[in-house]
């Protein structure tokens, strides 16, 4: 298991490792994990030679039968005052929302190595909220528990992201989507289905090993 920073990224890959779900942690093999031709590509992408350079780096490659990711780890954190909001019947309310925000550079890194990596791999954020104590049963589709803390994932791919995003903080650089159309666009992690928000297809996008 790589050494993480943030409790975040290490919850879910003990929840990968406890679902055996096949990835591989990018700070462990960012080298071996960048494409031959990604140093000329970055260059064409970028002006030049030090802002290719400054792409940020994702966290996991996971594998699959019908869909490889290229995942960045987003974590947040939900206190139990929004947690008793969302159970109501009139979510999301500004209470409840579920906190989505990302970096523009976040978004276009990722992007860049959607590009790089080509077909058979979507790039994909992973929120991952830190409930202060556990949820109420069926009030998220997918919780774990991890080293003390309770987690609630959702996913969304970042050509989803992308099309619903705005500005949240152009000082900052900050975008993020509605609460309504984020509870409509962003996915459970879970094994077994694909990430495409409107797909029919019922393929496994995650196939536990073994």
């Amino acid at each position: 298991m790589t050494q993480r920073r943030h409790h975040y990224e290490s919850a879910f890959e003990d929840f990968l490792r406890s679902s055996r779900i096949p990835y591989v942690a990018v700070d462990e093999a960012k080298k071996s994990l960048l494409p031959e031709s990604a140093s000329p590509r970055l260059q064409v992408h970028r002006a030049d030679e030090e802002r290719a350079s400054s792409v940020k780096s994702f966290d996991f490659v996971i594998y699959g039968e019908s869909q490889n990711l290229l995942l960045e780890v987003k974590g947040r954190r939900i206190s139990p005052r929004t947690l008793a909001a969302r159970i109501g019947p009139n979510r999301p309310t500004p209470r409840s929302r579920l906190e989505n925000w990302v970096t523009q550079d976040d978004v276009d890194s990722l992007a860049t190595w959607g590009a790089l990596f080509g077909p058979g791999f979507e790039p994909a954020f992973v929120f991952v909220y830190w409930c202060e104590e556990q949820p109420p049963d069926a009030l998220f589709q997918e919780i774990f528990e991890s080293r003390g803390r309770w987690y609630a994932l959702r996913c969304v791919l970042l050509s989803d992201y992308r099309a619903s995003m705005k500005v949240r903080s152009p000082r900052w650089r900050t975008v993020d989507i509605a609460s309504s159309r984020f509870e409509q666009i962003s996915q459970p992690f879970t094994a077994g289905r694909s990430l495409r928000a409107h797909a029919d297809s019922q393929l496994p996008l995650l196939e536990p090993i073994g």
